[in-house]
């Protein structure tokens, strides 16, 4: 891709960066720990004892605040991730700050089609309910290369992956629901998805690949992939809901891949602009265990709060041929095609 052609991406991601840091820093609220749950010892949601829930990428960053908060609720929490002495360390911490954290690491490579069924397989066997899958994990402006199915990074790990193994877990999901404690599915986007745009002709970025126009279309494809989720759900009858977050600007090691020139502006800035992981990852938190979430989906939330998605995230059709070709790209059938 010409740098010319690269451009206007590159500008879209960066500017929506900026906007969604102004905005953060005008309503950035502070209360206590015990106010918020986070991370003090008094969280203000309700114990979570005897439910089960995956996060992927619960390793570092966002994830692993998301993990250490629903352990301390009581939660039994599986950490799905592709670094095995990554994933046993986060264990190991955990488990010492928590106390009487339940929490345990199986591998899942979100890049591989093959991983995730194996990981799949893996939980099966455990014969144990699913309360709360939080797709977190995802990669951000790498280098253009494919995953080992011959996917583009960002689509096939950030969305693929995740699209695939939430319908794997569907059935565990709508068996561990019920009509008065829904099972909960949340995906983390970003506000990149707003400038976003869908090539669903070019869904790989093979005509012209540019590192900030693939990471936002994957983001984009995940507000996407709930909403039309979360209508098949309600369609069937299924005790499961599906919402997606936004975290804001957070201060992980996502950003490992932008512009020197930015890396050394966050290293700077970070304690003013940034939000900490902690804070990142309490809209997912607030998504999987808060009561006033029980029994909505189709929500798109930022700081706590629902709030709306671009417009093109509503369009119905993009929505259903999106998952339809989705289906197609990780070889599984679609049964929302019946549904209208």
């Amino acid at each position: 891709m010409s740098l010319l052609s690269a451009l206007p991406p590159l500008l879209a991601v960066y500017r929506a960066g900026i906007a969604a840091i102004l905005r953060q820093l005008g309503r950035r609220r502070c209360p206590p720990p015990a106010e918020r749950g986070l991370p003090g010892p008094a969280p203000a949601f309700p114990t979570q004892n005897g439910k089960v829930a995956i996060v992927t990428g619960g390793t570092k960053g966002i994830g692993y605040q998301t993990v250490k908060h629903l352990a301390r609720l009581g939660m039994h929490v599986i950490i799905a991730g592709n670094s095995e002495s990554e994933g046993q360390e986060a264990v190991r911490k955990i488990k010492e700050e928590t106390l009487t954290g339940e929490v345990e690491f199986l591998y899942c490579d979100l890049a591989s089609m093959k991983s995730i069924r194996q990981f799949v397989q893996q939980f099966r066997a455990k014969n144990c309910p699913l309360h709360v899958l939080v797709n977190n994990a995802g990669v951000m402006l790498v280098p253009e290369r494919k995953t080992e199915d011959g996917f583009e990074e960002h689509f096939g790990l950030n969305y693929l992956g995740h699209f695939l193994l939430t319908n794997l877990l569907l059935d565990t999901l709508k068996q561990s629901g019920t009509h008065s404690h829904n099972a909960r599915i949340v995906t983390v986007s970003s506000a990149t998805h707003y400038v976003g745009k869908l090539h669903l002709n070019d869904l790989q970025s093979r005509c012209s690949y540019s590192p900030h126009g693939a990471y936002a279309q994957s983001k984009l494809a995940l507000v996407l992939f709930t909403y039309r989720l979360q209508h098949l759900l309600t369609a069937n009858g299924s005790h499961v809901t599906a919402n997606v977050v936004d975290p804001g600007v957070v201060n992980t090691e996502l950003y490992k891949h932008v512009f020197w020139v930015v890396k050394l502006a966050i290293w700077m800035t970070a304690w003013l602009f940034l939000k900490t992981p902690e804070e990142g990852a309490s809209t997912s938190i607030y998504a999987a265990v808060s009561p006033e979430m029980e029994g909505a989906g189709g929500c798109y939330l930022y700081n706590e709060k629902r709030t709306k998605s671009a417009d093109i995230a509503y369009d119905e059709e993009l929505q259903r041929r999106l998952w339809a070709e989705s289906c197609k790209m990780v070889g599984i059938s679609d049964e929302s095609s019946r549904v209208p």
